[in-house]
C-alpha cells in the first residue's frame, strides 16, 4: 500500500516535471531572448 502511494507521488512529480519543461519553458523563451541566443 505504501509503495503505491510513493509511486504515484514520484509519478505526479516526474509529470509536473515534465509540463514545467516543456510548456512553461517554451513561453519565456519567447517573451525574453535570453542572454546568449544569437537573435540581435
Amino acid at each position: 500500500m505504501i509503495q503505491k502511494i510513493l509511486v504515484y507521488i514520484v509519478l505526479g512529480i516526474a509529470v509536473t516535471f515534465l509540463i514545467k519543461k516543456f510548456f512553461f519553458k517554451k513561453k519565456n523563451s519567447d517573451k525574453n531572448c535570453g542572454d546568449d541566443c544569437n537573435c540581435h
